[in-house]
């Protein structure tokens, strides 16, 4: 929503600031569609020069978190700590039987009661990963921790290219749109023996496509990244959970421990409330007992 207002800001400040100051709005939609042409798909060739398949389709997909925001949610948060909170207390009481569950997770009573975090396969994986190697007996546990340090590193960068593919885009929009004015200028000096208004308007085409690179550059491609990068990392202090939780299983701290430390380290505003988190808890225990 704020991604849709924010947009609506920009257009009615800048073109209703122009009006407001008596220009017109005529040249500029005269060759808007021309200017476009030449800025969007140079603009659009390069993003496709400079990416693979997969790495377009990921951004093409990661735009739409501009207007959805984080994919996890508070109440999610609470999901994941019942999530890890009985498959801890399962690891330390039942071993064997825990094996089931991190084998098999799409078969698996406890994952099945989280479906959105079943979905998420690099969550999944990450328990499931973290708990077969917990289940090795590690002589050191920061040897998993370092592990699982890199991992995410290299998670959280792969999550990241769409913020740095946007980016370039919004990099490369000025010159893009420099190059179209300079075509724009060619075109009028082929035209020089013409009346001065003639030559007066075909100048101002031409100077819309400075304006049309810097204002995408600034006003959308820009924002674009920034909202792409903050919600990812947003996104990504899911996966610390995880890591924080199971790495003080690792350290063999009792389960309500485990969880603790994770509620403690997951921030503020989508932290789960103590007492919220106590009652699912005890309702989990009621429902296993």
């Amino acid at each position: 929503m704020f991604g849709i207002i924010g947009i609506v800001v920009i257009i009615v400040m800048v073109f209703g600031g122009f009006v407001v100051h008596g220009g017109h709005l005529e040249p500029i939609l005269h060759a808007l569609p021309f200017e476009m042409i030449m800025i969007g798909g140079a603009a659009v060739g390069a993003f496709l020069i400079s990416n693979d398949f997969a790495s377009v389709k990921q951004t093409v997909r990661d735009i739409g978190k501009v207007f959805k925001g984080p994919r996890w949610k508070p109440a999610d948060y609470r999901d994941l700590l019942c999530l890890l909170f009985e498959l801890v207390r399962l690891s330390k009481s039942n071993p064997v039987g825990l094996e089931e569950h991190v084998e098999n997770p799409d078969n698996s009573a406890i994952f099945g009661r989280y479906p959105k975090i079943l979905q998420d396969h690099d969550a999944v994986e990450l328990i499931c990963d973290t708990l077969r190697a917990a289940s090795m007996n590690y002589d050191d546990p920061h040897q998993v921790e370092e592990v699982l340090d890199k991992r995410m590193e290299a998670q959280l960068h792969h999550a990241l290219h769409s913020s740095h593919a946007l980016q370039s885009m919004a990099d490369g929009l000025p010159a893009l749109g420099i190059v179209a004015a300079v075509l724009g200028v060619i075109k009028t000096m082929g035209s020089i023996d013409q009346p001065p208004e003639v030559l007066g308007a075909m100048i101002g085409s031409a100077l819309v496509g400075t304006f049309l690179g810097v204002f995408l550059a600034y006003g959308l491609m820009g924002p674009f990244s920034a909202r792409v990068k903050q919600v990812v990392e947003e996104d990504a202090h899911f996966y610390h959970l995880i890591r924080e939780v199971l790495v003080a299983n690792l350290h063999r701290h009792p389960a309500n421990i485990c969880i603790e430390v994770g509620r403690q380290n997951t921030p503020h505003q989508v932290r789960p409330g103590f007492g919220d988190l106590e009652e699912a808890l005890r309702a989990l225990k009621q429902e296993a007992a």
